[in-house]
């Protein structure tokens, strides 16, 4: 005789579990509700190479211009992955009253694919980008005021103190990988449009040249620092 009142206050219990948990519900979609977004990015670059045995060298100038998807499901984190066209290379540098110019210009097709951390109001927003990064050499370039395929030729050239086989060895690994990490920041324009800023520094893993044990160099690892502005626009 019971079962009825038993029944009853389970459905009781039932029903106000429910209706507490719809607004929770409805609060975590708002919260955590996905964004899928798209867009395009160019800026400057500036890289050079870390060579052992040492070469004296600066950060050569380049560019770099792509696409971006971004995807984000919580409410701090998500993921974005790039096709970037990317200039890197090295420009040596020279003794004062020693008039020469040597750069070698590598341009790479790059794709990172980075946790992108993001925090802040929803107008502006700060964000971190890490990941991994593959990239595929696409074009070698070379300029210089000399003939650095007959450096023993150059009247004054110090060929006697630095290193002058990078000038003319070609490049073996044209698949270069590595670790990017960046900072930015993005202003939300309205629900669809935003802008964005972004500061990244690229550390090769690989080599540009052959490392083994009677090789040249040990080590010619790329890096290169970039400075984007970009557009992304929200799909989803």
């Amino acid at each position: 005789m019971q079962k009825p009142h038993i029944l009853k206050s389970v459905a009781s219990v039932a029903i106000t579990a429910v209706g507490l948990m719809l607004p929770t519900s409805a609060e975590a979609q708002r919260t955590y509700r996905s964004d899928f977004s798209i867009g395009a990015k160019a800026g400057v670059t500036m890289s050079n190479v870390s060579f052992m045995p040492k070469v004296p060298e600066s950060m050569i100038m380049g560019w770099t211009a792509g696409a971006v998807v971004r995807y984000t499901e919580e409410k701090h984190v998500g993921v974005v992955g790039e096709i970037n066209i990317s200039q890197r290379g090295w420009k040596e540098s020279y003794d004062p009253g020693q008039e020469f110019s040597f750069s070698r210009q590598l341009t790479y097709v790059t794709i990172p694919v980075m946790t992108h951390i993001f925090f802040g109001p929803k107008k502006f927003k700060c964000f971190i980008n890490l990941g991994p990064e593959v990239a595929f050499m696409i074009a070698n370039s070379t300029k210089a005021n000399f003939d650095y395929n007959n450096i023993t030729t150059v009247d004054g050239f110090p060929v006697s103190s630095r290193q002058t086989e990078q000038m003319t060895m070609p490049i073996k690994n044209k698949i270069d990988y590595g670790i990017t990490a960046g900072i930015g920041a993005e202003w939300k324009i309205n629900r669809r449009n935003s802008v964005m800023i972004e500061a990244r520094y690229y550390f090769g893993l690989g080599n540009l040249f052959d490392s083994d044990k009677k090789a040249t160099f040990s080590s010619s690892r790329p890096s290169s620092i970039e400075v984007t502005a970009g557009y992304m626009f929200r799909i989803k």
